[in-house]
């Protein structure tokens, strides 16, 4: 006996709506309350003047945009340092971590990816492990493309023990337009490479500084992808 009901892989209708899921990205939580509250703000409008109303609606579209959380795959490898941030690669050079961490005052390979307002803006974990450190520092709020930007602007910084036992420190720093860093993640707090552990409004700038023996995997200018663009590969267990 053959059904007369409609197959819903068929139906153009749910076929339009899985791929606008798969398509446009989830919404970071901390985004939720700006949009509500430009929703609010667009209905207001709508009521004084209709075309204000559809400014408001664009408002909200882009406001939206700013918080978007994409899925990312990062690679199965687990002797790779991934990109915390979407962004272009700005600076690689030897620096010294952040002071609040503790660690030895000894220059690292820093890789710093700079963040444009029209990039994702949530950072994810750059590798599988433990976080043995989180610290905030308030500072300024220069370009986030200057150099002394990692040095002077406010900061949170961590220190993430690999599975493999290699210190990884990754700062999100704060930027002339940016005025706020968001981060997850505690002491002692388990993490995956590729997840999602924080984030910055809106734009700013993210580095990494690796581990000695580490091999630099991306070039001055190049885009990475957060969450899955490797930076760096690890030295060996025990290097």
């Amino acid at each position: 006996m053959s059904s007369t009901a409609p197959d819903k892989a068929s139906n153009p209708i749910t076929h339009a709506l899985n791929l606008a899921r798969e398509t446009l990205p989830p919404m970071h939580p901390a985004g939720r309350p700006f949009v509500a509250g430009g929703v609010a703000a667009t209905l207001l409008l709508r009521r004084a003047w209709k075309p204000l109303g559809a400014v408001g609606a664009l408002a909200t579209l882009a406001t939206a945009a700013f918080f978007r959380e994409p899925k990312r795959v990062p690679p199965e490898r687990d002797d790779l340092v991934l990109a915390a941030a979407d962004g272009i690669v700005s600076l690689i050079e030897e620096a010294t971590p952040p002071a609040e961490l503790g660690l030895p005052a000894e220059p690292r390979m820093r890789v710093s990816v700079f963040l444009s307002v029209f990039d994702v803006h949530v950072q994810r974990v750059p590798a599988t492990g433990v976080v043995e450190r989180v610290a905030y520092r308030p500072g300024k709020f220069l370009s986030a493309d200057l150099d002394k930007a990692s040095d002077d602007n406010e900061r949170n910084s961590v220190l993430l023990r690999t599975e493999a036992g290699h210190e990884l420190v990754v700062v999100q720093i704060a930027g002339l337009v940016a005025r706020r860093i968001l981060c997850q993640v505690a002491d002692g707090e388990k993490v995956r490479a590729g997840d999602t552990y924080g984030l910055i409004r809106f734009g700013s700038r993210v580095d990494i500084y690796l581990p000695p023996g580490s091999e630099v995997l991306v070039r001055k200018g190049q885009r990475t992808i957060g969450g899955e663009t490797p930076l760096a590969s690890l030295p060996e267990r025990g290097a």
